[in-house]
């Protein structure tokens, strides 16, 4: 089985902080890897892989404002389907645009919708609906107008979560900076509960942090930047808790699922995926208002940090996730005339939708 894995540009694979398409792209390659499966990951040139690496971007364009995104995705992309017959299957991570490359090649394209940046992305997904095979990431980011292959959640390493079983010290906001996420309903909870606030992230909409965030920060409340790998582990685990008080329809979002690997609660809006990652009043609190929230906070210590973290041990392993693709891999393969393992399945029925057949929303 020989992969082509079309990663963003945008930042590296693995990402040095924040890239949530990138970290995936890099835990399902190293892990099809570690089972043997040929992969070339194309990404930027400083990415780190054990696959074979095809580069032709030298940095990620969002760390270098003198490279223009559009020039270089298309050079990006474009190396990919030139290639294509040396590959068995495009897993496209890259969004739409591959997707207007795919009639062009004979190779099987599977794309994994990483969310929908907007409505008005989905005219393209219609046109190569059914012509290539999509991935959903959560039920919830499902359209009713696309035909699906699979749903599969998001798997991280717990290797590199530690469990901490005291319960934490500290709010945590834990994202990028924006409306949508929701940062300013986090100082808003902190501030009137007068537990500190750490807020990690980039700032990806400034008028937002100038207007809504700059002006409470304090000795209570405290903006640390975007955090990487290498302090991820202790600012998720010594948390009270994570605080996820959206204001979108989550596609996913990893950061919950990392936070529960360290046994720290979540305190989420139920909105998009938080009700299939957040299992209420066990792995943390599902809210609709501030004052829920507030509420949510004081039932903190009856939650026990090791079921949390086992909660992510059962659904959302590293493992399961790649497993789960190679599946669908197989499942394309066969429908393409290519030998395969034989029926998948899956180990996690409630973590994945039927794999094998496609399926509607």
């Amino acid at each position: 089985m020989r992969i082509a894995m079309l990663a963003p540009i945008s930042w590296r694979v693995p990402p040095r902080h924040y890239g949530p398409w990138e970290r995936v792209v890099s835990l399902l390659t190293e892990g099809l890897v570690q089972r043997g499966v040929d992969v070339t990951l194309f990404a930027t040139a400083d990415s780190s892989t054990r696959a074979r690496l095809v580069a032709v971007c030298p940095r990620p364009y969002s760390e270098d404002p003198t490279l223009d995104p559009k020039v270089w995705e298309c050079l990006h992309i474009a190396a990919v389907f030139e290639r294509a017959d040396e590959f068995d299957l495009i897993h496209n991570h890259f969004d739409f645009l591959p997707l207007t490359y795919s009639r062009l090649v004979r190779t099987p394209v599977l794309t994994t919708i990483h969310g929908f940046s907007s409505e008005r992305i989905l005219p393209v997904y219609e046109k190569y609906n059914g012509h290539t095979y999509y991935v959903a990431i959560s039920q919830a980011d499902r359209r009713p107008q696309l035909t699906y292959i699979a749903t599969i959640h998001h798997g991280i390493p717990l290797e590199e979560f530690t469990l901490r079983r005291e319960h934490g010290e500290y709010l945590l906001f834990f994202g990028r900076i924006h409306h949508e996420k929701g940062t300013a309903e986090a100082i808003e909870v902190a501030r009137r509960t007068g537990l500190p606030l750490l807020i990690a992230g980039i700032i990806q909409d400034h008028v937002y942090f100038n207007r809504a965030v700059a002006p409470h920060l304090s000795d209570q409340i405290r903006y640390i930047g975007s955090v990487g790998p290498d302090r991820r582990d202790e600012v998720l685990g010594r948390a009270l808790a994570l605080l996820h008080l959206i204001n979108f329809e989550e596609p996913f979002g990893l950061s919950m699922i990392e936070a529960m690997a360290c046994g720290t609660p979540v305190i989420a809006r139920g909105r998009g995926a938080v009700p299939e990652i957040v299992r209420h009043g066990e792995t943390g609190f599902i809210v609709s208002t501030i004052e829920e929230a507030i509420e949510a906070l004081r039932r903190v210590p009856e939650l026990d940090r090791e079921r949390i973290r086992r909660h992510v041990a059962e659904h959302f392993s590293q493992d399961r996730m790649v497993e789960e693709y190679l599946c669908v891999y197989e499942t394309i393969l066969r429908q393409h005339g290519s030998a395969g393992r034989g029926p998948c399945t899956t180990r996690s029925s409630d973590s994945a939708s039927t794999i094998g057949q496609r399926v509607g929303p």
